[in-house]
């Protein structure tokens, strides 16, 4: 498909005049047609429907003057934890025509890259675009994709230091982590540098794919740990409530790089917001509709970031929270 980036700026003054001397030229032509506002096509990809997904993207769209039915249209298509209908998912929306792909999580960006290098590619990750190829530098991608990252190895200091205030006995902490991801790579490093810094022995736990989640779980029990913390990873996130359950019955304090964990029965999270994330989407994605190229739009990184606590879990758990913690929380679950 050709660059379609110039068919869906707003028209200026000079255009829209033009078309109106051609109406008037030609009273029998189809009128309609010349009148017709030209639509902006969105295709948007993502394993399921989140009030901080969707809706924040088209909202702020609309704040940015692209108002859904009248001047943009966006397909959703979702997966719902079936990772194999990504790609037919992504071939879809490319058969559609539309002159934006937004992708939030690893599945869906991979299927959305697949077979174009020439539609833009708007993503949510939580991996280092880099390290993982997407892009050839973060300042400028170079490529059909650009996006926001949520990868921000310097919290991983942070989740330890509030597993330690949650649990200040905590002196073997469990990691469960992603080998065959370079994202995880990273973050294990940085963690391992902070738990040297906290005194604290760290135990790193394996879980490349689905089919080794309950192997993992069993490397898990046996590592004697006094407390677990998760990266950020694909699966983990899938597995999110199956985390939290294991947690609670295996009476191990956790903490999560996202507050979806926590959302799902998890003890506590500390990392970056999906609300940011697709609000800064939005913004890309409306400069691409007005012209800009992603090649030359940096990658954006979050600038908020929310603990959140889970007093029910904590309860399950027979954990008094200290209010020194709860005091700074941004969420509380009760």
């Amino acid at each position: 498909m050709g660059d379609a980036r110039a068919r869906v700026r707003p028209p200026s003054t000079r255009s829209a005049a033009a078309l109106v001397v051609a109406a008037l030229a030609l009273p029998a032509a189809p009128r309609a047609i010349a009148e017709e506002p030209r639509v902006a096509r969105i295709g948007f990809l993502a394993d399921e429907s989140t009030p901080e997904s969707g809706p924040v993207l088209r909202r702020t769209l609309r704040d940015l003057g692209w108002v859904e039915g009248q001047n943009v249209k966006t397909w959703y298509r979702y997966a719902q934890g079936k990772l194999a209908l990504f790609p037919g998912h992504a071939d879809e929306l490319r058969g559609i025509g539309v002159h934006v792909l937004v992708a939030a999580g690893s599945p869906a960006i991979e299927a959305a890259r697949r077979g174009t290098t020439t539609v833009p590619i708007v993503v949510a990750t939580t991996d280092d675009p880099v390290a993982n190829g997407l892009v050839a530098s973060a300042r400028r991608p170079g490529g059909n994709l650009t996006g926001v990252s949520l990868f921000v190895p310097e919290l991983a200091q942070r989740r330890l230091e509030l597993l330690k205030q949650a649990l200040p006995r905590a002196a073997r902490v469990a990691v469960l982590w992603n080998p065959s991801n370079p994202t995880a790579a990273l973050e294990l490093d940085a963690t391992r540098l902070a738990a040297r810094r906290l005194g604290v022995e760290l135990a790193p736990v394996e879980l490349r794919e689905d089919a080794e989640f309950r192997s993992a779980l069993k490397r898990l029990r046996e590592q004697d740990a006094d407390a677990l913390l998760v990266l950020a990873d694909t699966v983990a996130v899938t597995r999110r409530s199956d985390l939290a359950v294991f947690a609670a019955k295996s009476r191990l304090p956790a903490v999560y790089p996202l507050g979806e964990f926590v959302d799902a029965g998890g003890l506590l999270a500390y990392g970056p917001t999906w609300i940011e994330a697709f609000h800064r989407m939005a913004g890309l994605v409306d400069r691409i509709l007005r012209g800009a190229r992603p090649m030359e739009l940096a990658v954006e990184r979050p600038t908020r970031f929310e603990l959140l606590v889970n007093l029910h879990a904590a309860k399950g758990l027979g954990l008094a929270i200290p209010s020194s913690l709860l005091t700074r929380a941004d969420r509380v679950i009760q």
